[in-house]
């Protein structure tokens, strides 16, 4: 198996409210929305977000199950070029429906960062570090 992912999907338990936050809130561009069970965007090269109805993505992964799955222990992070950026985006996440979890502030890593949850709960980390690049190949490094 390649080190890679093509896709990553979470379970959302209000499909319409991930659909006005993302699409409506922010601006996104969906590559593809079923409505009542899922909605795809392109995140990146090659690289594709899914929220899927939690009902729906219980019944794909366990075709026995009864309910929602519970989505816990993840966190989605966008990098941004400076401490003022990670403000503005945290500022229109919550003009758009987002709880801010952590306000901007100085980063253990030595940067600067924020938490947001979307309607859902869905929780990013936008964040400013200096030793975050990616080159013109799409390699990532660290320092």
């Amino acid at each position: 198996m390649e080190q890679r992912a093509d896709f990553i999907t979470l379970a959302t338990p209000n499909l319409d409210a991930a659909r006005t936050f993302y699409v409506s809130g922010l601006g996104w561009t969906s590559t593809l929305d079923v409505p009542g069970e899922i909605i795809f965007f392109q995140i990146g090269h090659g690289l594709m977000l899914g929220l899927f109805d939690a009902t729906k993505f219980s019944q794909d992964v366990d075709p026995e199950a009864t309910g929602p799955a519970l989505l816990s222990g993840v966190t989605l992070s966008y990098n941004v070029d400076s401490p003022d950026e990670v403000r503005r985006v945290v500022s229109a996440a919550e003009r758009a429906g987002a709880t801010v979890l952590k306000p901007p502030q100085r980063a253990a890593f030595g940067g600067f960062h924020a938490h947001f949850a979307d309607p859902n709960g869905v929780v990013w980390e936008i964040a400013h570090n200096s030793g975050w690049r990616v080159d013109e190949s799409g390699e990532v490094h660290l320092e």
